[in-house]
């Protein structure tokens, strides 16, 4: 540590490649930095836009719970003759997003373009409706109407030209429909 410090407090200008390689090194560990933030910011705004799909699926759902919270429970169920029958709308949760995020469909993917590049892809959207069972002996333990849903999301990472792979991840959100009163 002595000699490198040496180095540096040297007259002889033999502390310029240094000064050089640490600046580089510097640099290229905020452009990693900031590439990562990058990667979060992108699959956070997606992740919320998902949800928010997911909120507005189950909240579409509130014409056919109306009659099971009458009943005192939140289920997606409508009568039919003397019976009820379930009644769940899954909505076009894609179409949402398409309009949310700004997406274009392109084979299976839909994606985000910023300018001619892609900007990220989703694609592999899962949703699963949970209904609550038909009058359930105890009401205050039934879950609610409950949406699980999961997106895979593809990034192309701009760090390191194509050697690095693109991010991809499966984004997992849930929404619930419970009754306020």
């Amino acid at each position: 540590m002595t000699k490198l410090y040496g180095i540096l407090k040297g007259k002889k200008g033999s502390s310029f490649p240094l000064v050089v390689a640490i600046t580089l090194a510097l640099g290229i560990i905020l452009c990693g930095i900031s590439e990562y933030l990058r990667l979060m910011i992108i699959a956070s705004g997606v992740r919320d836009a998902v949800q928010s799909a997911i909120i507005s699926t189950v909240n579409d759902n509130y014409d056919d719970v109306y009659h099971g919270v009458r009943e005192g429970y939140a289920g997606g169920y409508k009568p039919s003759g003397s019976s009820w029958e379930g009644s769940i709308d899954y909505g076009d949760i894609y179409e949402y997003l398409d309009n949310t995020l700004g997406l274009q469909k392109n084979g299976g993917y839909h994606v985000k373009y910023a300018g001619e590049a892609v900007e990220f892809k989703l694609s592999g959207l899962s949703v699963d409706i949970t209904n609550v069972p038909l009058a359930p002996s105890d009401s205050d333990s039934a879950q609610g109407l409950l949406a699980d849903a999961v997106i895979r999301l593809e990034v192309p990472v701009s760090f390191g030209g194509k050697s690095l792979p693109p991010m991809r991840m499966n984004l997992k959100v849930q929404a619930k429909y419970m009754p306020l009163f």
